[in-house]
């Protein structure tokens, strides 16, 4: 089965867009992906809060969801219903503050961090990072084994992450991933619309 426009996330990342941040996010929903996760982990909360007002509108424009990320009070307070979370911050998450959000995501870098942020509400969880990339020079990747691993380890559905494109994919997917997460590709390419294209034909699960 070819990989579905569901099956993949992109993660924002202002600082690799060399056109402006708002028109990159605009014709990536255009394309229809699962779903928006505004990272921006350098902006204060203040000021996440008024780009997260912002990229809403335009993901509520195209009916894309929007995964606000960190900022649980600022999530809250815009209303967002999806958040994607640090293993630390999941940690001290309430569980008032939980019950706003039908989905909460989490970032893990090991198969203990999945199964504890599983146990601690996890609707998905992202790992990685599976391939070198130049977002973490100087971190060894952690490779298919380690993503089998993870995926083996938990029910809840896990996204690849990490210097993931069309070579590469397909070994992803068929590794146990639901879908992947793509930062830099959508952020840096030419054509947004063309980069998913080329991820949907090369991402081809083996086992469907």
């Amino acid at each position: 089965m070819i990989i579905s426009m569901s099956d993949i996330l992109c993660v924002t990342n202002r600082k690799l867009c060399r056109d402006d941040f708002l028109s990159r996010i605009e014709k990536i929903v255009e394309c229809s992906p699962s779903a928006i996760i505004l990272r921006e982990k350098d902006l204060s909360e203040f000021e996440y809060e008024e780009l997260a007002v912002q990229v809403m509108n335009i993901c509520r424009k195209y009916n894309i969801p929007c995964i606000l990320h960190s900022f649980v009070k600022t999530a809250i307070k815009l209303g967002a219903d999806k958040i994607h979370l640090p293993l630390s911050i999941l940690r001290d998450m309430t569980d008032d503050e939980k019950r706003y959000f039908k989905e909460i995501g989490a970032s893990c870098h090991s198969v203990d961090d999945a199964i504890e942020v599983e146990k601690l509400g996890c609707t998905y969880i992202s790992a990685g990072h599976i391939f070198a990339t130049d977002c973490k020079k100087d971190l060894p990747p952690r490779g298919l084994e380690f993503l089998e691993e993870i995926c083996s380890s938990v029910s809840a559905p896990v996204y690849a992450i990490g210097g993931i494109d069309s070579d590469n994919i397909n070994s992803v997917l068929n590794a146990g991933a639901k879908g992947v997460c793509i930062m830099s590709g959508l952020m840096c390419c030419n054509n947004a619309e063309r980069y998913i294209q080329q991820l949907r034909k090369a991402g081809i699960r083996n086992d469907v």
